[in-house]
């Protein structure tokens, strides 16, 4: 029987998606793939795979979870699958500098960014941007995890020499301009089957750190989510006619992205600089339930759709349990 296989490190995120996958009666089966184990001469079972590997996956104590998935990811696809969110997808994910090339490579525009190893290195790239408020982030992160603002280099080299910073867990530093929003908002547009969905505004005035996922909101102390002040936190932007979703929908697809937010902010002169793409996207049901529009729903909707399109095809092998 075919399936939706889930590829995941983290519950908390697919059970929204599974819920939906039983209102819709489509078969699926979820890997857990923050460990295990896999024979590479095995042939995988027929269905369609989405891969929701996330690069915060080391904050909860997954620290490989992505090289695994990395592995499965390539067995897959060697044998022909339907895979959603494939490997290039998943360099995608993990990856600040691939984002960066990827929103370049497709001429749109994005801050100025470098990369750097090391503490000395980090404050020479730093050097480049001074006089100009900048940002220093990991390169894999999510969930918005590291982001510092810097008004000067003085003040980097005060926190570098204090040591009072969590290194990256792939101990690439990216160093990017600081875009300023006149609002304090950035703008998350969200895209199932490599097509537009819909735009959430989402209020940045308490931090970088920022998570739509319901998950987040209940004991995750990194991610300061849900209704905060006099505006929600997560609002969707009914009709949002953002410039710019053409050209994302050209880029996923050039980087075999189906299921994606991409995240934006306007600068006081109505300057676009998209900056950041997630592969790993999850939604605020408190914002969906406002707008009645459903991210999930969607995504639940589309792998049922995949799947049904393997309906007529060769009689599938036989099927290899993961481990």
């Amino acid at each position: 029987m075919r399936k939706v296989y889930i590829l995941h490190e983290n519950p908390e995120w697919t059970i929204h998606l599974t819920r939906r996958l039983d209102e819709l009666s489509a078969p699926y089966e979820t890997w857990d793939l923050a460990q295990g184990h896999l024979d590479l001469s095995s042939v995988p079972p027929e269905g369609v795979f989405y891969s929701r590997m996330s690069a915060s996956s080391h904050t909860r104590d997954h620290r490989y979870a992505v090289e695994y998935t990395s592995s499965v990811l390539a067995w897959l696809e060697s044998h022909g699958r339907r895979v959603i969110n494939g490997s290039q997808a998943l360099q995608i994910e993990v990856s600040k500098a691939h984002q960066a090339m990827a929103l370049w490579r497709a001429g749109i525009p994005s801050p100025r960014t470098s990369i750097a190893v090391g503490e000395e290195q980090l404050m020479a790239a730093a050097q480049a941007f001074a006089g100009i408020p900048f940002i220093v982030k990991h390169n894999r992160a999510g969930k918005g995890l590291g982001v510092q603002l810097f008004r000067d280099t003085a003040s980097l080299a005060s926190m570098l020499a204090k040591g009072e910073y969590d290194a990256p867990v792939d101990g690439v530093w990216i160093v990017q301009e600081y875009i300023e929003s006149p609002d304090a908002t950035i703008t998350r547009c969200e895209f199932v089957g490599g097509k537009f969905l819909y735009a959430v505004r989402v209020d940045t005035s308490e931090g970088f750190e920022l998570c739509p996922a319901d998950a987040c909101q209940i004991g995750d102390m990194f991610c300061p989510v849900g209704e905060g002040g006099t505006r929600p936190k997560f609002e969707i932007v009914e009709g949002h006619p953002h410039e710019w979703i053409e050209s994302y929908e050209r880029m996923l697809a050039e980087n075999g992205i189906l299921v994606a937010g991409i995240e934006s902010i306007r600068d006081r002169s109505g300057r676009v600089y998209t900056y950041d793409i997630n592969t790993n996207t999850n939604y605020n049901s408190d914002a969906e339930a406002r707008a009645g529009i459903f991210g999930m729903l969607e995504v639940a909707t589309f792998l049922k759709s995949e799947l049904d399109n393997l309906e007529g095809m060769a009689t599938p092998h036989e099927e290899v349990p993961m481990r």
